[in-house]
C-alpha cells in the first residue's frame, strides 16, 4: 500500500483537468435512479416574536422534550430552512455535469413532469424522471439530524417502469451509448438486484463496442438483511465481465460488506483501509474498489492499493453529499485515464471543495482549488 500526501500530486491533479474538456465532453454518461426532496428544518424552542425564535440546539434535547411527552401529548413547531434535490445518484449526477461531463439522469424526478426541485439540475444535464421523487424531511441540530421520510415511490424503480416511461427505444440507446454508468442507493430501491438483473439479461450474448466504466453504491447496506446483500454483491460482479466495475463505500460499508463475504480485517488508519480495499476487489474479483473515510481516501485496482489524505476542514457549511461528490471526482479521473492516485486526489478534492462552499464546482472552480492544495 502506497500513502501519498502531497502538494505535487494536487499540481500534477490540475495539470491534468485543465486539458480534460474535450476529453469529458466525449463521455457520455447515464445515471440512476433514486430521486428525493430534501426539506431541512429548525425545530423551534421559543419564540420571540412571528419572525424570531430560538431553536432547539440538539438532538439530545429535542428527544428529552419527546420523552417527556411521554402519555401526554407534544406540540413541535418547525421551520424550513430551505428545500433542495437529494439522493445519491442527483448529487453525484448534478457535481459531474457541473465538471463537464454530458450527463443523462434517469430516476425519480417526477413524473410525467420534473419535479421543480430538479429544475436546475435539468438545466445541466438530461433529467428523464419514471417515478415522483421520494421525500425526506431533515430536522438539524448542531449534534446530528432527525431524518422522516416518506419513500412510497421507491417501489415504482423497476425495469418495467423504466422502460415503459422513458421509453424502450431511447432506454436501448441511452446505454449503448454511455462510457459510464453510476447507480447508487441499492439499499433503499427495494427492486434494485432485479433491475441489474435484467439490464444483463438484456445484453447477455453481446458483444459490446466497448467496454463501459460502471460506478455501483450501495448506500448503507446495514439496513438489508445479510442475505439479499450477498446477492447484491454476486449479481454486481457479473457486470464486470463486460465492464470496468469500481464498487464505492464509505468506512462503515467497507466493514459491513467485508463482514458479508467473510473478510478479517480491522482498523481504521490508511493503511489498514486500503488493504481492505484491496481484499474486497480480489475477493469480489472487480476492476476497482475505493473507500472514502472523512479525513482520506484509499482504493485497489490491479496495479496496487494507494490512500491520498483528503484537505479536511472541522467545520464544512454542509456534509450531507460529500461523499456523492468524492464519488463524482474519483470517477472523473477514471474516465480520464488518470493512475489511481490522481483520480483518489480529484475525489477529495471534489468533495472538500463542495464542503467548504456548499456547491459542486465547475472544472476551472476545480483546478484553482486543487492548485491551492
Amino acid at each position: 500500500m502506497t500513502t501519498i500526501s502531497s502538494s505535487r500530486l494536487a499540481r500534477q491533479t490540475a495539470e491534468r483537468l485543465i486539458g480534460s474538456r474535450a476529453a469529458l465532453q466525449r463521455t457520455p454518461a447515464l445515471l440512476g435512479f433514486d430521486g428525493f426532496v430534501d426539506r431541512i428544518y429548525h425545530v423551534v424552542d421559543s419564540r420571540k416574536s412571528a419572525t424570531e425564535y430560538a431553536p432547539v440546539k440538539t438532538l439530545k434535547a429535542f428527544g428529552h422534550r419527546i420523552a417527556g411527552a411521554a402519555g401526554k401529548s407534544l406540540n413541535v413547531e418547525i421551520v424550513l430552512q430551505h428545500t433542495k434535490l437529494g439522493g445519491n445518484g442527483p448529487i453525484m449526477a448534478f457535481a459531474m455535469s457541473s465538471l463537464g461531463v454530458p450527463v443523462t439522469y434517469c430516476g425519480m424526478t417526477g413524473y410525467p413532469k420534473v419535479h421543480p426541485v430538479f429544475g436546475e439540475f435539468a438545466k445541466r444535464a438530461n433529467v428523464l424522471g419514471f417515478a415522483d421523487p421520494a421525500e425526506t424531511d431533515a430536522y438539524e441540530f448542531s449534534d446530528g439530524k432527525l431524518l422522516v421520510g416518506r419513500h412510497a415511490t421507491v417501489a415504482e424503480v423497476t425495469f418495467d417502469n423504466i422502460r415503459k416511461r422513458i421509453g424502450d427505444t431511447t432506454w436501448r440507446k441511452l446505454w449503448d451509448a454511455a462510457r459510464f454508468v453510476g447507480i447508487g442507493n441499492w439499499t433503499m430501491l427495494p427492486h434494485m438486484t432485479s433491475v441489474w438483473k435484467k439490464i444483463q439479461s438484456e445484453t447477455a450474448g453481446k458483444e459490446p463496442a466497448f467496454r463501459k466504466l460502471m460506478f455501483f453504491d450501495l448506500a448503507d447496506p446495514e439496513k438489508r438483511a445479510r442475505p439479499d446483500i450477498a446477492a447484491a454483491l454476486k449479481t454486481l460482479m457479473k457486470f464486470q465481465e463486460q465492464n470496468d466495475v469500481i464498487l464505492g463505500l464509505n468506512e462503515r460499508e467497507s466493514h459491513q460488506i467485508a463482514g458479508v463475504l467473510g473478510i478479517k480485517g480491522g482498523g481504521s488508519g490508511e493503511k489498514q483501509i486500503a488493504d481492505l480495499a484491496a481484499k474486497i476487489r480480489e475477493k469480489l474479483k472487480l476492476h476497482c474498489v475505493v473507500v472514502h473515510p472523512v479525513k482520506f481516501a484509499a482504493a485497489a485496482d490491479a496495479q496496487g492499493a494507494y490512500s491520498v489524505t483528503g484537505p479536511f476542514t472541522p467545520k464544512p457549511k454542509i456534509s450531507t453529499g460529500a461523499g456523492d461528490h468524492f464519488n463524482a471526482g474519483f470517477c472523473i479521473g477514471c474516465l480520464l485515464g488518470c493512475e489511481l492516485p490522481q483520480s483518489l486526489q480529484l475525489g477529495v478534492a471534489t468533495s472538500g471543495f463542495y464542503v467548504r462552499q456548499a456547491a459542486s464546482p465547475s472544472r476551472e472552480q476545480l483546478v484553482r482549488f486543487l492548485q491551492t492544495l
